[in-house]
C-alpha cells in the first residue's frame, strides 16, 4: 500500500496532501479511470465490534480528517507521536485523530487548539523502521467529541464521548443506494466519470469531496455531518447546483476558508 509522506522541515511536522495519496485497495488496482477514483482512500475492512474507550490518545494534524470505515495510511516522524504509537501497540492499538484550527502554527509545539469533533481509528497494520519511525494503516472506527484533556504527558491524551452514527438497517441502505444514482447521475452530467460500483459509501465520499476540492473547514464539517447518507446527499446537493449553474468543476470558486 503506498504511504503518505510527512516532511519535517525545521523541526515542523508538514503533512503534504495525505487524503490525496492514499490508494484504492488491490481490487480497483487496474481501474484507469478518473484520477479522484484512482486517489479515494481504500475502503476499510469489514468492520468489526471495537470498543472505543472514553480516554484515547490525540494525534492533531494541520490537514488530516479521518473518517469511520477509511482506512489511512500515516507515516510518523515526531518523537512525541513515535512514543504515542509505541505505547497504542502494546495496548488497544487505538488512537483519535483530529485537525488542528487555523492558527495552530504559533503554537504547534504545545497544546494548540483543536476541533473537539474527531475521529477514533485502530491501528490494524504497523511497522517501526530502523530509525525509529513508523508506518502503519489506521482504520476509522467512530466518532467522538473531546470533553477535557489530561495535563502534561509526552503526548495529549483526551476524555472523549461517542458520536454515534446511523446503523446501516434497510432503510439507511436503500436511501444511500438512491444518493449513489443521484451522484452517477450528476457526475454524468458534469461530464465526470462514474465511480466504479466497487467503490464504498465511504471512499465514494471521500472520492466526490476531492473532485469538489473541499476546504480543511469542510472537510471537519464533512465528518461532523450524522453518517454516510447525510455527507452523500450534501456532496450531491454541490453537484447538482453546479448542473443548475451551468458551471464546471474547473470554474468553481471555493467558499471561503483554508485550503
Amino acid at each position: 500500500m503506498t504511504l503518505s509522506v510527512f516532511s519535517y522541515p525545521d523541526g515542523r511536522l508538514i503533512v503534504r496532501n495525505i487524503v490525496a495519496l492514499v490508494i484504492l485497495a488491490a481490487s480497483l488496482s487496474g481501474h484507469a479511470g478518473n484520477l479522484a477514483w484512482a486517489q479515494s482512500p481504500a475502503p476499510a475492512a469489514p468492520p468489526q465490534t471495537t470498543a472505543v474507550p472514553s480516554t484515547i490518545p490525540l494525534f492533531p494534524l494541520p490537514d488530516v480528517v479521518l473518517f469511520p470505515d477509511v482506512a489511512l495510511p500515516l507515516r510518523i516522524f515526531e518523537p512525541r507521536y513515535r512514543a504515542m504509537v509505541a505505547d497504542a501497540i502494546k495496548g488497544n492499538h487505538i488512537i483519535g485523530m483530529v485537525l488542528l484550527q487555523p492558527g495552530h502554527e504559533a503554537e504547534y509545539e504545545g497544546r494548540p487548539p483543536i476541533f473537539p469533533v474527531g475521529c477514533a481509528g485502530l491501528i490494524t497494520q504497523v511497522e517501526q523502521l530502523p530509525n525509529g519511525e513508523y508506518t502503519l494503516v489506521l482504520r476509522g472506527l467512530q466518532k467522538f467529541r473531546v470533553t477535557s484533556e489530561d495535563p502534561g504527558g509526552a503526548y495529549r491524551v483526551a476524555h472523549t464521548t461517542p458520536i454515534p452514527e446511523p446503523p446501516p438497517d434497510e432503510p439507511q441502505t436503500a436511501a444511500i443506494r438512491t444518493e449513489r444514482q443521484r451522484v452517477q447521475s450528476l457526475l454524468d452530467r458534469l461530464g465526470i466519470e462514474p465511480a466504479p460500483a466497487t467503490l464504498s459509501d465511504a471512499g465514494l465520499v471521500v472520492g466526490l469531496a476531492q473532485i469538489l476540492e473541499l476546504t480543511l473547514l469542510e472537510w471537519q464539517e464533512l465528518l461532523e455531518r450524522d453518517g454516510v447518507l447525510a455527507r452523500l446527499r450534501s456532496l450531491a446537493d454541490r453537484l447538482e447546483a453546479l448542473t443548475r449553474s451551468g458551471g464546471t468543476l474547473a470554474e468553481r470558486s471555493p467558499p471561503p476558508g483554508i485550503r
